[in-house]
This record gives C-alpha cells, sequence and structure tokens, in this order.
C-alpha cells in the first residue's frame, strides 16, 4: 500500500484500481479515474521561470526611460537592481546623464563626473576620461540648442549613395542622386 500513502498520492488509475480491487473496492475504473483528475492537475509540472535576461536586455532596460518599459520588464529590472546594488548605482548614474542630455544642463556635467569618479563603475569613468578629453565641446553640445546633427545626416546620407554608386557610374550621375534627393 505504499503508492497509496506517501509524500505524493498514486495517480495511475489503473495501478490505483488493482491495489484497491484487492482490498475489496467494487466500483469501476471510470470513478477512480475521475477522482483522481483533480490530483492529476494539482501536480503537473510548474512552468519553467523565465530566462535570465541577457546583458543587451539589461543595458536596454537601464539607458530606455522609464515610462517606456513594459510593466514586464520593469519588474524584472527591478528585481535585478535589487540584487546587486553596483548596477542600482549604474542606473542612477545613466539616468542622471540621460537627464543632464534632455533638459540641457550641461554645466551640471563637471558634477555629474566628479560623482561618477567617486562612485561609479569603471566603465563609467572611462567614458568620463573620454568625456574630459574635450570638455568645452560636449559641454557646448548638451547646453546649446544648436548642433551638427543635420549636417552630420547629410554626410551620412550623401556617404551611403557613394557607397551604392562606387564602381557603377560617372560623378554626373552621382551628382543628379544628391541633388534630386535634397
Amino acid at each position: 500500500m505504499s503508492t497509496i500513502q506517501g509524500p505524493r498520492p498514486c495517480t495511475d488509475g489503473t495501478r490505483l484500481t488493482a491495489e484497491i480491487t484487492e482490498c475489496g473496492y467494487r466500483g469501476s475504473a471510470k470513478t477512480v479515474r475521475r477522482f483522481l483528475a483533480p490530483l492529476r492537475a494539482a501536480h503537473r509540472t510548474r512552468p519553467a521561470p523565465p530566462p535570465v535576461p541577457s546583458v543587451r536586455q539589461v543595458t536596454g532596460w537601464l539607458t530606455a526611460r522609464p515610462d517606456r518599459l513594459t510593466d514586464v520588464d520593469s519588474h524584472r529590472l527591478a528585481d535585478i537592481l535589487e540584487r546587486s546594488p553596483a548596477l542600482n548605482a549604474l542606473q542612477g548614474h545613466v539616468r542622471g546623464f540621460a537627464e543632464l542630455m534632455t533638459e540641457r544642463r550641461g554645466h551640471e556635467l563637471p558634477e555629474w563626473m566628479s560623482d561618477v569618479d567617486a562612485t561609479g563603475s569603471p566603465a563609467l569613468q572611462s567614458f568620463t576620461t573620454g568625456l574630459r578629453r574635450d570638455l568645452d565641446a560636449v559641454t557646448a553640445g548638451l547646453t546649446l540648442e544648436h548642433n551638427s546633427g543635420p549636417v552630420e545626416g547629410h554626410v551620412n546620407r550623401i556617404k551611403m549613395l557613394k557607397r551604392q554608386m562606387y564602381g557603377r557610374a560617372n560623378l554626373d550621375l552621382l551628382r543628379k542622386r544628391v541633388i534630386h534627393l535634397e
């Protein structure tokens, strides 16, 4: 009778019917199967937990605006940040830099960099070292409304056209394509 009593009940209807018939049960096997159906449902294996997020996913969550994260992603990020104080500090620095950029507060950049150097990760410290190489230009880019973005976009488009046309046509056709697209 060890299969009937134990940590996990027997859910094999045929085997259980045979065992209880030996003990004097006179009902049908179908009745036993109907009785066992809820037990089988209760003991089914639980679904596997969600896969561990990749570094790319976590990086995306850290750099994304919090209001653009789905509820599932924000809960998973909160779990990760709860387990890792270093990532929690990193998120604070990343969000701080994002606010500097979006709110055009370039004058606060030196304060942010000194805070990162004091408490930040080696990767962010390397980033601040790069920013210090041309601090005036970075500060101007984070403060002024004017930038070279449109010019860079046109240069990028012209280079793309040049790559597409390489070895296929002469300069006249390239000139027509550049002027036609503007």
